[in-house]
């Protein structure tokens, strides 16, 4: 897939719209339109990157930008006390359906580990 027919890419470029809960210069972070929790938010990098696989040294301050964003979501909503989880789906295998990387923000509810 091209980074121009990216559905990521458009919604960070604001070509389609989203539910966003942050963004910045560096992420966008929306609500999930098929949440798996009561709280399920997505959070990219407005930088295509296909997969965690695909990321480099080069994006090691993008990819601490994303957790750390997670985390202050978490606090700003309320939600970091009772807990929460990240996740990044990597590849097919790993559960990854949109090949541009994304975490996952999960909350409102226990997770059990390990995850199916």
């Amino acid at each position: 897939m091209s980074v121009e027919d990216c559905i990521f890419c458009k919604i960070a470029d604001g070509r389609i719209p989203s539910e966003r809960v942050y963004e910045d210069d560096t992420c966008v972070a929306f609500n999930d339109l098929v949440p798996q929790a009561p709280t399920h938010i997505l959070i990219i990098p407005r930088e295509h990157i296909d997969s965690l696989d695909k990321a480099s040294a080069t994006h090691k301050g993008a990819l601490g930008h994303l957790l750390l964003t997670a985390g202050s979501i978490a606090r700003d909503r309320g939600f970091a006390e009772n807990g929460y989880r990240v996740v990044i789906n990597t590849n097919a295998d790993g559960g990854q359906t949109v090949f541009h990387l994304h975490v996952h923000l999960l909350a409102g509810r226990p997770f059990i580990f390990p995850p199916g």
